[in-house]
Protein backbone atom coordinates (compact mmCIF):
# COMPACT_ATOMS: atom_id res chain seq x y z
CA UNK A 1 0.00 0.00 0.00
CA UNK A 2 1.37 3.42 -1.00
CA UNK A 3 1.10 6.09 1.68
CA UNK A 4 1.02 9.86 1.26
CA UNK A 5 3.81 11.98 2.74
CA UNK A 6 1.60 13.37 5.56
CA UNK A 7 0.58 9.81 6.49
CA UNK A 8 4.21 8.67 6.54
CA UNK A 9 5.26 11.62 8.71
CA UNK A 10 2.36 11.02 11.07
CA UNK A 11 3.37 7.37 11.43
CA UNK A 12 7.02 8.25 12.06
CA UNK A 13 6.06 10.86 14.64
CA UNK A 14 4.97 8.03 16.94
CA UNK A 15 8.61 6.95 17.38
CA UNK A 16 10.21 8.74 20.32
CA UNK A 17 13.94 9.37 20.77
CA UNK A 18 14.82 7.43 23.97
CA UNK A 19 17.48 10.01 24.88
CA UNK A 20 15.53 13.24 24.38
CA UNK A 21 11.92 12.12 24.84
CA UNK A 22 10.94 13.90 21.59
CA UNK A 23 9.93 12.59 18.18
CA UNK A 24 12.18 12.93 15.14
CA UNK A 25 9.65 14.67 12.89
CA UNK A 26 8.83 17.75 14.97
CA UNK A 27 12.54 18.21 15.81
CA UNK A 28 13.33 18.17 12.07
CA UNK A 29 15.86 15.38 12.39
CA UNK A 30 14.12 13.45 9.61
CA UNK A 31 15.42 14.59 6.20
CA UNK A 32 15.06 13.85 2.48
CA UNK A 33 11.92 11.73 2.67
CA UNK A 34 11.24 10.00 -0.65
CA UNK A 35 8.24 7.84 -1.47
CA UNK A 36 8.26 5.48 -4.41
CA UNK A 37 5.83 2.72 -5.26
CA UNK A 38 4.99 1.15 -1.93
CA UNK A 39 8.33 1.94 -0.24
CA UNK A 40 10.06 4.85 1.48
CA UNK A 41 13.56 6.15 2.12
CA UNK A 42 14.82 8.94 4.38
CA UNK A 43 17.71 10.13 6.52
CA UNK A 44 17.71 10.42 10.30
CA UNK A 45 20.26 13.01 11.40
CA UNK A 46 21.15 12.97 15.10
CA UNK A 47 22.97 15.78 16.88
CA UNK A 48 24.88 13.31 19.04
CA UNK A 49 26.73 10.00 18.49
CA UNK A 50 24.61 6.91 19.18
CA UNK A 51 25.89 4.06 17.02
CA UNK A 52 24.66 1.46 19.51
CA UNK A 53 21.07 2.70 19.09
CA UNK A 54 20.98 2.66 15.26
CA UNK A 55 19.63 -0.90 14.90
CA UNK A 56 16.89 -0.32 17.48
CA UNK A 57 15.84 3.02 15.94
CA UNK A 58 15.77 1.47 12.46
CA UNK A 59 13.50 -1.33 13.71
CA UNK A 60 11.14 1.08 15.46
CA UNK A 61 10.85 3.44 12.49
CA UNK A 62 10.31 0.59 10.04
CA UNK A 63 7.76 -0.97 12.40
CA UNK A 64 5.81 2.30 12.58
CA UNK A 65 5.57 2.44 8.79
CA UNK A 66 4.53 -1.21 8.57
CA UNK A 67 1.82 -0.59 11.14
CA UNK A 68 0.58 2.33 9.07
CA UNK A 69 0.25 0.02 6.06
CA UNK A 70 3.49 0.51 4.10
CA UNK A 71 4.41 -2.81 2.48
CA UNK A 72 7.40 -1.93 0.28
CA UNK A 73 11.11 -1.61 1.12
CA UNK A 74 12.18 0.93 3.76
CA UNK A 75 15.66 2.46 3.57
CA UNK A 76 16.85 4.50 6.55
CA UNK A 77 20.23 6.22 6.61
CA UNK A 78 21.07 7.11 10.23
CA UNK A 79 23.97 9.49 10.79
CA UNK A 80 25.28 11.93 13.39
CA UNK A 81 26.17 15.54 12.63
CA UNK A 82 27.89 17.05 15.66
CA UNK A 83 28.24 20.82 15.56
CA UNK A 84 30.01 23.41 17.76
CA UNK A 85 27.89 24.78 20.60
CA UNK A 86 28.01 27.97 22.60
CA UNK A 87 30.88 28.59 25.01
CA UNK A 88 31.65 31.40 27.46
CA UNK A 89 31.04 34.88 26.10
CA UNK A 90 34.13 36.39 24.43
CA UNK A 91 36.13 33.13 24.18
CA UNK A 92 36.98 31.95 20.64
CA UNK A 93 36.61 28.31 19.61
CA UNK A 94 39.73 26.16 19.32
CA UNK A 95 40.78 25.15 15.78
CA UNK A 96 40.06 21.49 15.06
CA UNK A 97 37.78 21.11 18.11
CA UNK A 98 33.98 21.48 18.02
CA UNK A 99 33.15 21.03 21.71
CA UNK A 100 35.27 20.99 24.87
CA UNK A 101 33.92 19.17 27.92
CA UNK A 102 35.63 19.72 31.27
CA UNK A 103 35.57 16.71 33.62
CA UNK A 104 36.16 18.06 37.10
CA UNK A 105 36.03 17.23 40.80
CA UNK A 106 36.41 19.25 43.94
CA UNK A 107 38.99 16.87 45.41
CA UNK A 108 41.37 14.16 44.28
CA UNK A 109 40.81 10.43 44.60
CA UNK A 110 37.22 10.30 43.39
CA UNK A 111 38.02 8.58 40.08
CA UNK A 112 37.84 11.64 37.82
CA UNK A 113 40.60 10.48 35.43
CA UNK A 114 39.16 6.96 35.19
CA UNK A 115 35.75 8.45 34.44
CA UNK A 116 37.26 10.80 31.83
CA UNK A 117 39.05 8.05 29.91
CA UNK A 118 36.05 5.72 29.89
CA UNK A 119 33.65 8.49 28.83
CA UNK A 120 36.02 9.43 25.99
CA UNK A 121 36.24 5.80 24.84
CA UNK A 122 32.46 5.44 25.13
CA UNK A 123 31.87 8.51 22.93
CA UNK A 124 34.35 7.12 20.40
CA UNK A 125 32.57 3.74 20.46
CA UNK A 126 29.33 5.58 19.65
CA UNK A 127 30.94 7.04 16.52
CA UNK A 128 32.38 10.41 17.61
CA UNK A 129 35.88 11.79 16.99
CA UNK A 130 37.26 12.27 20.51
CA UNK A 131 40.36 13.62 22.23
CA UNK A 132 41.63 13.83 25.82
CA UNK A 133 43.70 16.68 27.23
CA UNK A 134 45.30 15.67 30.51
CA UNK A 135 45.16 19.00 32.38
CA UNK A 136 46.41 17.55 35.68
CA UNK A 137 49.91 19.02 35.41
CA UNK A 138 51.07 17.76 38.82
CA UNK A 139 49.64 14.27 38.56
CA UNK A 140 49.12 13.24 34.91
CA UNK A 141 47.59 9.77 34.62
CA UNK A 142 46.18 9.62 31.09
CA UNK A 143 49.41 8.30 29.49
CA UNK A 144 49.20 5.15 31.64
CA UNK A 145 45.43 4.77 31.36
CA UNK A 146 45.50 5.13 27.56
CA UNK A 147 48.37 2.65 27.19
CA UNK A 148 50.77 5.32 25.92
CA UNK A 149 53.36 5.46 28.74
CA UNK A 150 56.89 6.26 27.59
CA UNK A 151 55.86 7.77 24.25
CA UNK A 152 56.44 11.34 23.13
CA UNK A 153 54.39 13.46 20.70
CA UNK A 154 56.03 14.23 17.34
CA UNK A 155 56.43 17.71 15.91
CA UNK A 156 56.36 18.28 12.16
CA UNK A 157 57.12 22.01 12.20
CA UNK A 158 59.12 22.43 15.41
CA UNK A 159 56.36 24.58 16.93
CA UNK A 160 53.34 22.33 17.40
CA UNK A 161 52.70 18.75 18.55
CA UNK A 162 50.85 15.87 16.96
CA UNK A 163 48.54 14.16 19.47
CA UNK A 164 49.26 10.55 20.33
CA UNK A 165 46.53 8.04 19.60
CA UNK A 166 45.28 4.75 21.03
CA UNK A 167 41.90 3.01 21.10
CA UNK A 168 40.75 5.52 18.46
CA UNK A 169 41.20 8.55 20.78
CA UNK A 170 43.67 11.45 20.46
CA UNK A 171 45.62 12.32 23.62
CA UNK A 172 48.10 14.88 24.90
CA UNK A 173 49.53 15.26 28.40
CA UNK A 174 52.48 16.81 30.23
CA UNK A 175 53.18 13.20 31.16
CA UNK A 176 54.46 12.61 27.61
CA UNK A 177 57.06 15.37 27.97
CA UNK A 178 58.65 14.57 31.34
CA UNK A 179 60.08 11.46 33.00
CA UNK A 180 57.45 9.38 34.88
CA UNK A 181 59.12 9.99 38.25
CA UNK A 182 59.86 13.68 37.69
CA UNK A 183 57.96 16.06 39.97
CA UNK A 184 56.45 19.22 38.47
CA UNK A 185 57.77 21.72 41.01
CA UNK A 186 56.10 24.68 39.33
CA UNK A 187 54.23 27.67 40.64
CA UNK A 188 50.75 28.36 39.30
CA UNK A 189 51.67 30.69 36.40
CA UNK A 190 54.22 28.20 35.00
CA UNK A 191 51.75 25.33 35.19
CA UNK A 192 49.02 27.45 33.62
CA UNK A 193 51.29 28.48 30.74
CA UNK A 194 52.35 24.87 30.14
CA UNK A 195 48.73 23.79 30.05
CA UNK A 196 47.79 26.57 27.64
CA UNK A 197 50.56 25.43 25.31
CA UNK A 198 49.45 21.80 25.52
CA UNK A 199 45.94 22.82 24.56
CA UNK A 200 46.68 25.33 21.80
CA UNK A 201 49.87 23.90 20.30
CA UNK A 202 48.45 20.42 19.76
CA UNK A 203 47.18 19.73 16.24
CA UNK A 204 43.85 18.23 17.23
CA UNK A 205 42.35 16.45 14.23
CA UNK A 206 38.73 17.48 13.65
CA UNK A 207 37.41 16.52 17.09
CA UNK A 208 33.71 16.40 17.91
CA UNK A 209 34.58 16.38 21.62
CA UNK A 210 37.75 17.16 23.56
CA UNK A 211 37.48 15.94 27.16
CA UNK A 212 39.69 17.87 29.57
CA UNK A 213 40.77 15.86 32.60
CA UNK A 214 40.88 18.77 35.06
CA UNK A 215 43.13 18.89 38.12
CA UNK A 216 41.19 18.61 41.40
CA UNK A 217 40.23 21.76 43.29
CA UNK A 218 39.36 25.35 42.36
CA UNK A 219 42.78 27.04 42.26
CA UNK A 220 44.36 29.33 39.68
CA UNK A 221 44.89 26.59 37.06
CA UNK A 222 41.23 25.58 37.19
CA UNK A 223 40.08 29.20 37.16
CA UNK A 224 42.31 30.13 34.22
CA UNK A 225 41.14 27.09 32.28
CA UNK A 226 37.48 27.84 32.88
CA UNK A 227 37.91 31.50 31.87
CA UNK A 228 40.19 31.21 28.82
CA UNK A 229 39.34 27.81 27.32
CA UNK A 230 36.15 27.62 25.21
CA UNK A 231 34.23 25.10 27.32
CA UNK A 232 30.82 23.89 26.13
CA UNK A 233 30.00 22.36 29.51
CA UNK A 234 31.37 20.62 32.59
CA UNK A 235 30.79 17.20 34.12
CA UNK A 236 31.28 16.97 37.90
CA UNK A 237 32.57 13.66 39.30
CA UNK A 238 32.08 12.88 42.99
CA UNK A 239 31.74 9.97 45.36
CA UNK A 240 28.67 9.81 47.63
CA UNK A 241 30.87 10.67 50.64
CA UNK A 242 29.93 13.91 52.43
CA UNK A 243 33.48 15.33 52.34
CA UNK A 244 33.74 14.68 48.58
CA UNK A 245 30.35 16.28 48.00
CA UNK A 246 31.41 19.33 49.97
CA UNK A 247 34.33 19.91 47.58
CA UNK A 248 32.34 18.92 44.48
CA UNK A 249 29.85 21.71 45.29
CA UNK A 250 32.73 24.21 45.23
CA UNK A 251 33.77 23.01 41.77
CA UNK A 252 30.20 23.31 40.54
CA UNK A 253 29.95 26.86 41.89
CA UNK A 254 33.23 27.85 40.20
CA UNK A 255 31.92 26.87 36.77
CA UNK A 256 28.64 28.66 37.41
CA UNK A 257 30.47 31.88 38.29
CA UNK A 258 32.47 31.88 35.03
CA UNK A 259 29.45 31.04 32.85
CA UNK A 260 30.20 27.39 32.09
CA UNK A 261 27.02 25.25 32.17
CA UNK A 262 27.00 22.05 34.23
CA UNK A 263 26.07 19.11 31.99
CA UNK A 264 25.53 16.86 35.00
CA UNK A 265 26.94 14.95 37.97
CA UNK A 266 28.47 11.47 37.86
CA UNK A 267 28.44 9.53 41.13
CA UNK A 268 31.52 7.29 41.20
CA UNK A 269 32.23 4.40 43.61
CA UNK A 270 28.52 4.46 44.45
CA UNK A 271 28.23 0.85 45.59
CA UNK A 272 30.52 -2.13 46.21
CA UNK A 273 29.38 -5.61 45.25
CA UNK A 274 31.34 -8.51 46.77
CA UNK A 275 32.48 -10.78 43.90
CA UNK A 276 32.30 -13.85 46.15
CA UNK A 277 28.93 -13.59 47.88
CA UNK A 278 27.15 -10.84 45.92
CA UNK A 279 26.54 -8.69 49.01
CA UNK A 280 26.34 -4.97 48.21
CA UNK A 281 27.62 -2.22 50.49
CA UNK A 282 27.46 1.58 50.16
CA UNK A 283 30.96 2.14 51.51
CA UNK A 284 31.01 5.89 50.84
CA UNK A 285 27.33 6.52 51.59
CA UNK A 286 24.22 6.23 49.45
CA UNK A 287 22.97 8.54 46.69
CA UNK A 288 24.95 11.60 47.77
CA UNK A 289 25.52 12.61 44.14
CA UNK A 290 21.83 12.24 43.32
CA UNK A 291 20.88 14.44 46.28
CA UNK A 292 23.47 17.05 45.25
CA UNK A 293 22.09 17.11 41.70
CA UNK A 294 18.57 17.67 43.04
CA UNK A 295 19.80 20.38 45.44
CA UNK A 296 21.49 22.40 42.69
CA UNK A 297 18.99 21.67 39.92
CA UNK A 298 21.43 19.90 37.61
CA UNK A 299 21.16 16.55 35.85
CA UNK A 300 22.17 13.32 37.56
CA UNK A 301 23.98 11.35 34.84
CA UNK A 302 24.29 8.07 36.71
CA UNK A 303 26.19 5.97 39.25
CA UNK A 304 29.26 3.81 38.72
CA UNK A 305 30.29 0.97 41.04
CA UNK A 306 33.42 0.52 43.14
CA UNK A 307 34.89 -2.40 41.22
CA UNK A 308 38.38 -3.92 41.13
CA UNK A 309 38.27 -4.54 37.38
CA UNK A 310 37.82 -0.81 36.61
CA UNK A 311 41.07 -0.01 38.43
CA UNK A 312 43.01 -2.99 37.02
CA UNK A 313 41.97 -2.31 33.43
CA UNK A 314 42.77 1.41 33.62
CA UNK A 315 46.19 0.72 35.20
CA UNK A 316 46.94 -1.72 32.36
CA UNK A 317 46.18 0.90 29.70
CA UNK A 318 43.10 -0.97 28.56
CA UNK A 319 40.12 0.77 30.25
CA UNK A 320 36.82 -0.99 30.86
CA UNK A 321 34.99 0.34 27.78
CA UNK A 322 37.55 -1.29 25.47
CA UNK A 323 38.49 -4.22 27.74
CA UNK A 324 34.89 -5.41 28.17
CA UNK A 325 32.87 -3.37 25.64
CA UNK A 326 29.73 -5.47 26.05
CA UNK A 327 29.95 -5.73 29.85
CA UNK A 328 27.60 -4.18 32.39
CA UNK A 329 30.07 -1.52 33.58
CA UNK A 330 30.94 -0.46 30.02
CA UNK A 331 27.20 -0.14 29.45
CA UNK A 332 26.98 2.28 32.38
CA UNK A 333 29.80 4.42 30.99
CA UNK A 334 28.16 4.43 27.54
CA UNK A 335 24.85 5.49 29.08
CA UNK A 336 26.51 8.43 30.84
CA UNK A 337 28.44 9.35 27.66
CA UNK A 338 25.27 9.38 25.55
CA UNK A 339 23.55 11.64 28.09
CA UNK A 340 26.53 14.04 28.07
CA UNK A 341 26.45 14.16 24.26
CA UNK A 342 22.70 14.85 24.27
CA UNK A 343 23.13 17.66 26.84
CA UNK A 344 25.76 19.22 24.56
CA UNK A 345 23.49 18.84 21.51
CA UNK A 346 20.71 20.68 23.33
CA UNK A 347 22.92 23.73 23.91
CA UNK A 348 22.60 26.67 21.53
CA UNK A 349 24.82 26.31 18.46
CA UNK A 350 27.92 28.44 17.87
CA UNK A 351 27.87 30.10 14.45
CA UNK A 352 31.05 32.18 14.84
CA UNK A 353 33.01 29.87 12.53
CA UNK A 354 30.44 30.54 9.78
CA UNK A 355 31.13 34.27 9.69
CA UNK A 356 33.88 35.65 7.43
CA UNK A 357 36.85 37.42 8.98
CA UNK A 358 36.59 41.17 8.37
CA UNK A 359 39.77 43.18 7.98
CA UNK A 360 39.91 46.96 7.75
CA UNK A 361 42.43 48.39 5.32
CA UNK A 362 43.74 51.96 5.33
CA UNK A 363 44.19 51.84 1.57
CA UNK A 364 41.43 53.60 -0.36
Amino acid sequence: MALTEPAVLQALQAVIDPLTGKDFVSTRQLKNLRLGGEGASFQLVLGYPARSLHASLRRQLTGALRQAGLTGPVEIDIRSEITPHQVQRGVALLPGVKNIIAVASGKGGVGKSTTTVNLALALAAEGARVGILDADIYGPSQPMMMGLSGQRPETLDGQSMEPLQNHGVQVNSIGFLVAPDEAMIWRGPMATQALDQLLRQTNWKDLDYLLVDMPPGTGDIQLTLSQRVPITGAVIVTTPQDIALLDAKKGLKMFEKVGVPILGIVENMAVYCCPNCGHTEHIFGAEGGKKMAAEYGVDYLGALPLNLSIREQADAGNPTVVAQPDGEIAGLYKSVARQVAVKVAQRAKDFSSKFPTITVSKNT
